[in-house]
């Protein structure tokens, strides 16, 4: 059972935040997560199958006012050819390449990252040069050192175990991806750039994260913790550099029942700078500045709109498409899907 520990916690996680949505919505969701999520033993996979029912029986009684959907349905536009992306943990659209996109695996794969296209293509693998892979959770883009230069930040930042020390955010710079995907696929990755370890520590004592977010604009970082009953936002202001554990400001706290429990598992900042993203394993969510607001970080005082990502067997990563008019999402479980979901104009 040591070893499956990590699963468990992360069942348990979920389990607690599933009062949250409406009983049709969510009895279909318990009978994927369950099959998707199912433990190792008969037992435990019966217990597990068993509290999850429950706890979606007695949804119907506990959904509250949510602010308007405002988003178009979601269609799933591809399946992600590259078996070899097995656990899509985060994806971020690139800023080099139109129409392309970047992903990873969740823990257990090396320090690679995958290139694909709209069409779910693979477009090339990628190791990132001077990095390990202890739990990667996600992955996003921003500015960097030198200006005029486009950075992928790949976060370790999981921790099921709260025990950590410190967590590492991995920037390099955004690997040009070639017209011969085949020179870089599968036992050949090509190295990228050497990547700056960014080394981070909480204020308060360690925490699960499965979210990282740039600052399109200001190059500021932000880690969006995972847990049962609310997430912190955690931010570390640029410029900054690798070196000694820095140390990350709260800036907000997030709640439920807006979040599922606040079990956030992927983010993203529009490319304009002014919106923000957020899945957890039900569906996404869009934060939009008040009127008037002089910090971004008055976004994090708003109630989330929700927009629904589609059938995802375990979704821990969503971003948004580079002119910011949709948002895209992955699952962690074969075969990866491609979702979209246009956004309508408010």
């Amino acid at each position: 059972m040591i070893l499956y520990q990590p699963l468990i916690r992360k069942m348990s996680d979920s389990l607690r935040g599933f009062a949250l949505r409406t009983a049709v919505f969510k009895i279909g969701f318990v009978v994927a997560c369950a099959a998707a999520c199912s433990s190792t033993s008969p037992g435990d996979r019966q217990m597990s199958q068993s509290r999850l029912r429950a706890d979606a029986a007695g949804l119907a009684a506990q959904t509250a006012g949510a602010v308007p959907v405002v988003a178009a349905a979601p269609v799933q536009i591809a399946t992600l050819a590259d078996r070899a992306v097995r656990e899509s943990s985060g994806v971020v659209a690139s800023r080099r390449d139109a129409g392309l996109f970047w992903t990873h695996n969740d823990s257990g794969d090396g320090p690679l990252v995958y290139a694909f296209d709209r069409g779910g293509r693979a477009r090339g693998t990628f190791r990132v040069e001077g990095a390990q892979a202890r739990d990667w959770e996600d992955i996003a883009a921003g500015p960097g050192p030198v200006r005029g230069q486009a950075y992928l930040y790949a976060g370790d930042i999981g921790d099921n175990g709260r025990e950590r020390e410190f967590i590492v955010v991995y920037r390099f710079p955004e690997p040009q991806v070639g017209p011969h995907p085949a020179d870089s696929a599968g036992s050949r990755p090509r190295a990228t750039a050497p990547a700056e370890a960014i080394r981070l520590k909480y204020p308060d004592g360690a925490h699960n994260a499965e979210a990282l977010l740039v600052h399109p604009r200001t190059g500021d970082l932000y880690v969006v913790t995972k847990a049962a009953q609310s997430a912190g936002v955690y931010k570390l202001a640029a410029p900054f550099a690798a070196g000694e554990v820095q140390t990350l400001a709260h800036v907000a706290t997030l709640r439920g029942p807006d979040f599922f429990g606040a079990l956030v598992t992927g983010g993203d900042i529009s490319p304009d700078g002014t919106r923000v993203a957020l899945c957890d394993y039900a569906q996404g969510y869009e934060l939009t500045p008040p009127v008037g607001a002089k910090d971004f970080d008055e976004v994090w005082t708003q109630k989330p709109a929700a927009v629904p990502l589609g059938l995802r067997m375990q979704g821990e990563a969503v971003c948004y498409r580079l002119d910011g008019s949709a948002l895209l999402a992955t699952s962690e479980k074969l075969p990866t899907p491609l979702i979209e979901v246009v956004l309508r104009t408010r």
